[in-house]
């Protein structure tokens, strides 16, 4: 991420929450409260929010976790190199899959000395099966252990620490972190390598089943090699002659494609709609491709506050639809929610599990970015509506990643699973 744009996101402050309208009837005790107040909305003045749009990184060096990057795609550019998270954490809580990097937005706190570097990251399973049965742990009222096919986790540093100067990033190539970090999975590029290939002991893995994944996708000739070779470490690296940093190759053909985040206000969009057909022109995405995607959440859609929900949406994505991703960490921030069922009230936000501080909205990611992974639109291909991340209010320290809470939105209603 651009100076200009960590500007941005370190201007925006933490206060409380607003208290919500209470709603004025229970729902069944399988069902999530919802809050209508929509034509509360549209008389509110709504609060600055900031834009994520993705673009092919125009330098390879300037995703690297020295610059501080906000991306989505490929793997992620761990904040602290060393203490990720591991175990469970790790996992789809319901099929047991490694989770794939889907983004991580770099937003500092200006008000907390501790959080001076502040990102976060969000996982999920490819499964879409997986996916529905989170939403439907999500009805569940707030279990004591959900399973979740979605994790975010937050992780934040002071400006004076042991991985990077505290000097800020000239933005070129010739910025070096302070320490390597810790080894990653071969095939993932991920999550921590702290298994190793029983035969070569130079391979390693986050799980047994990236193992056998990469045994089967090629590594066992390679491995016979790797076994005679005296230095057989080095072939797990490769020396980007860009960077003069070793980056590690990762085997795994599945990770989306990689892409930077750039931000724009929001408000910037608000008196160019009469440019909308001229910028579609030069648009990565075409305006009907676009359109194409987005109509076909509305088929599954049921009942006028849904639909009216939809339009509300619609109209608002409309002023820039290649966004991908909407920010605003303030006291009056509420997501742009695309049904009107679904939605999550105050009283299922949960608080923080680390300090007990209530959460907060921060961000929520649009299905647009699906588009760019190239994901299918057919009936089994992952798919949402939105999921929208709430993080700690008083984001609180500690040692490495802290996981928050994301709420997903599908556009089809969750079957009766058991």
């Amino acid at each position: 991420m651009e100076i200009d744009s960590m500007e941005k996101l370190k201007g925006l402050q933490i206060t409380p929450l607003d208290d919500e309208e209470e709603v004025e009837e229970e729902e069944k005790a399988q069902e999530i409260d919802i809050y209508d107040d929509d034509e509360e909305d549209e008389e509110e003045e709504r609060e600055p929010v900031i834009l994520g749009f993705v673009e092919k990184p125009e330098h390879s060096w300037s995703l690297l976790r020295q610059q501080f990057p906000s991306k989505a795609g490929a793997v992620p550019a761990w904040l602290d190199p060393d203490n990720l998270p591991s175990g469970r954490s790790c996992v789809c809580d319901l099929c047991g899959e490694p989770l794939q990097f889907l983004l991580q937005v770099y937003a500092p706190l200006v008000e907390k000395e501790s959080a001076f570097h502040r990102t976060v990251f969000v996982f999920m399973c490819l499964s879409m099966n997986c996916l529905l049965r989170d939403q439907h742990e999500q009805w569940k009222r707030q279990p004591e252990k959900p399973s979740r096919s979605v994790k975010v986790f937050r992780c934040q540093l002071p400006r004076v620490n042991h991985f990077y100067p505290s000097e800020p990033p000239k933005g070129n190539k010739i910025d070096k972190p302070l320490t390597s970090g810790a080894p990653l999975c071969n095939w993932c590029g991920t999550w921590k390598g702290d298994k190793f290939c029983s035969s070569c002991k130079s391979a390693r893995y986050c799980s047994q089943k990236h193992q056998v994944m990469h045994w089967r996708a090629g590594h066992k000739p390679q491995c016979q090699q790797l076994s005679l070779s005296p230095q057989p470490s080095e072939s797990n690296t490769y020396n980007d002659r860009t960077t003069g940093v070793n980056v590690m190759k990762v085997a795994s053909k599945s990770l989306w494609p990689e892409y930077e985040m750039k931000n724009e206000h929001e408000s910037e969009y608000e008196t160019e709609m009469s440019e909308d057909d001229a910028r579609a022109n030069n648009s990565l995405v075409s305006r009907s491709g676009m359109d194409d995607s987005m109509k076909s959440l509305l088929d599954s859609f049921e009942g006028d506050g849904d639909r009216k929900s939809w339009a509300s949406f619609q109209e608002c994505i409309a002023k820039a639809p290649e966004q991908v991703l909407r920010y605003c960490r303030s006291a009056k921030a509420k997501p742009l929610w695309p049904m009107s069922s679904g939605r999550l009230s105050k009283t299922n936000i949960p608080n923080c599990s680390y300090c007990g501080s209530p959460l907060c909205f921060e961000f929520q990611i649009l299905p647009q970015l699906l588009y760019y992974f190239g994901v299918k639109n057919d009936v089994d291909s992952l798919d949402w509506a939105t999921i929208v991340v709430y993080t700690c209010e008083a984001s609180c320290d500690g040692v490495g990643y802290k996981e928050e809470f994301s709420w997903v939105q599908l556009s089809s209603p969750s079957p009766n699973l058991p």
